[in-house]
């Protein structure tokens, strides 16, 4: 199995308490593994998904499919909209199936604005990769507001910890 891990970033805004998150996450896994890859849907734009093959033949779901295939694990970071994952990272998911996640570890996070700090959207996230097959790992991470300053940086210590314990784990599961 591959050692590289495929890092979803979810959000589709360009400015975003997830990004931070993401930010924190993906420069953790180069750290420690070397073999990352990135799909940020604020760049990767993929159409809606709407189950015409004719879509598979698109470089940007084709891309989005062979990341996904070579990949060993995942790591995926949500925004919480309206108690759920947002519908770009959604999007992205209904155009993988259970040969890109089967047997592969995902580790997920999330942010929000409000005060549930993306619980909600964690828990829709499971959802959605217990349908695909995902073997999602028992820790999770959701990120305060106030883990985040205005200009987007993830500032909290304890935090990146807590982060770079879940990073560790997933490691451990490839």
């Amino acid at each position: 199995m591959s050692k590289t891990v495929l890092f979803i970033s979810g959000s589709p805004r360009a400015s975003s308490r997830s990004r931070a998150v993401t930010n924190v996450v993906y420069r953790l896994l180069r750290d420690q593994r070397g073999h990352a890859q990135l799909i940020d849907l604020h760049l990767h734009e993929l159409p809606i998904f709407n189950g015409d093959p004719a879509q598979s033949q698109l470089p940007s779901v084709q891309q989005l499919r062979q990341l996904a295939a070579e990949a060993g694990g995942f790591f995926i970071v949500t925004p919480e909209y309206h108690s759920g994952i947002s519908g770009a990272l959604k999007n992205a998911l209904d155009f993988l199936n259970s040969e890109h996640f089967n047997n592969k570890p995902v580790a997920i996070a999330a942010a929000s604005g409000g005060g549930k700090n993306g619980i909600n959207a964690l828990n829709n996230l499971r959802l959605v990769l217990r349908g695909v097959s995902a073997t999602v790992l028992p820790g999770q991470f959701a990120a305060d507001p106030n883990q985040i300053d205005d200009n987007g940086i993830f500032t909290d210590e304890d935090g990146v910890k807590s982060l770079n314990y879940l990073v560790h784990d997933l490691i451990a599961a490839l």
